[in-house]
């Protein structure tokens, strides 16, 4: 459940704005009006709500930030569960699988035992005293938990890093306009360099990201007539500007 908040929290913040926008134009089977009609209707959404997907991108990245916090918190809660031994358990297993066979001691087999000295029952002896009648326990579904929680320590920590990875990516992201039009022209190679210039230059970081995630959805010859036609606009209304020709 805990995995599961942040793309809960995501896709109620989300509320369906890629599918929407897509329209199904991810196949891009569809008839030249209906393409043009779609298209037009993107376009219209792009340019009426430009300069305010800061906060939708924001939230993303939020959710990005709340999943390194789960990891992070899930090995603490594990290891206070397993009262304090947990943070270490994965490196303990590789020294131990590298140590000398005479000297090394099984982690797994000290967390999780798989013999243990039970009380099997207590009855009155011939003295009147109550006796103990202990056994030694075979556990052997301990033997399945200690492979468990192994790759559950391994999973953690490779879901930490690529997380922390993945933040240190949205935080350059943020921060660094040429690296957007740079991931957007290796990711959308039939877009022309300078309308990604342009939309990147014109446009702030909330509106580059939903237009990354629209190109990985849609039909890429309709995105890019979709991103040239965008840039076009910007162009011309850069224009209008610059000489005082207000929009019609």
């Amino acid at each position: 459940m805990l995995f599961y908040a942040p793309r809960w929290l995501w896709k109620s913040w989300e509320g369906g704005k890629i599918r929407a926008l897509m329209m199904d134009l991810d196949v891009g089977v569809c008839t030249e009006i209906e393409k043009k009609t779609k298209k037009k209707l993107i376009l219209d959404y792009l340019w009426e709500n430009l300069r305010y997907h800061n906060w939708w991108a924001y939230r993303y990245y939020l959710c990005e930030g709340l999943a390194l916090v789960n990891v992070i918190g899930q090995m603490f809660l594990m290891n206070r569960f397993f009262d304090g031994e947990f943070m270490t358990f994965g490196l303990d297993v590789i020294a131990y699988m590298e140590s000398d066979q005479e000297d090394r001691i099984d982690p797994m087999i000290y967390i999780f035992p798989r013999m243990v000295k039970c009380t099997l029952f207590n009855k009155f002896g011939s003295s009147g005293e109550v006796e103990r009648h202990d056994a030694l326990c075979i556990l052997p579904l301990n033997v399945v938990n200690e492979k468990i929680y192994v790759f559950l320590w391994f999973w953690f920590v490779i879901l930490g890093i690529l997380t922390l990875i993945t933040l240190i990516y949205r935080i350059v992201i943020i921060f660094s306009p040429r690296m957007r039009v740079y991931m957007m022209r290796m990711r959308f190679r039939l877009v022309r360099r300078d309308n990604v210039d342009t939309i990147v230059r014109r446009s702030k970081m909330g509106d580059w990201y939903l237009l990354y995630i629209l190109g990985e959805n849609l039909d890429s010859v309709i995105f890019r007539d979709i991103m040239n036609e965008f840039a076009n606009k910007l162009n011309h209304n850069y224009q209008h500007h610059i000489h005082g020709v207000p929009d019609a």
